[in-house]
């Protein structure tokens, strides 16, 4: 039998971890005192280990609600429907680094697109390339004509700025 605070420190959590998941229906004592403190049992330190290793390997909570509930009633389950739950999170993963990997080489092009000089900013390659809505985003330097160097990567912008999409939307 764990008190609140002792399960806590048992699994290196806070208490208001606990609280918080007590809330959201992941996670109840088993009982109370007579005074109202919580108790909480074996069962309920190995339920709280299931979530922060479900957590741990980025489940939701909605998602750790899920999975509690096949848990809880594995016979009426199959294992394809765990897999199933899995195989969607490690697809938005792939997804979401998908996405920043994207992120990273646009932002990768930006950077080594201007100087990062201290001349005025009014021919910064990078303020060019968030403003202009062309395709091809030359760096600053290209034309030589503000008195500092650059190299000559190309900003490539892949997406159209919104005013041009709303506008051919129109026609």
């Amino acid at each position: 039998m764990y008190r609140i605070g002792e399960l806590a420190q048992l699994c290196e959590v806070k208490t208001d971890t606990l609280r918080f998941y007590e809330k959201h229906g992941l996670l109840s004592p088993s009982s109370r005192t007579d005074s109202g403190y919580r108790i909480y049992t074996e069962v309920d330190a190995e339920r709280l280990r299931f979530i922060l290793r479900a957590k741990a390997v980025g489940f939701t909570l909605a998602e750790i609600v899920e999975l509690l509930s096949i848990e809880l009633d594995k016979s009426n389950w199959a294992c394809a429907d765990v897999k199933g739950l899995v195989d969607d999170k490690l697809a938005n993963v792939e997804a979401k680094i998908a996405e920043l990997n994207h992120f990273q080489l646009s932002l990768q092009r930006l950077s080594q697109a201007c100087c990062g000089g201290p001349e005025s900013a009014e021919h910064c390659s990078i303020l060019e390339a968030l403003e202009s809505s062309t395709e091809n985003i030359r760096c600053e330097g290209d034309s030589h004509e503000h008195g500092h160097t650059h190299d000559d990567v190309q900003f490539t912008k892949t997406c159209q700025d919104k005013s041009a999409t709303k506008n051919s939307q129109e026609k």
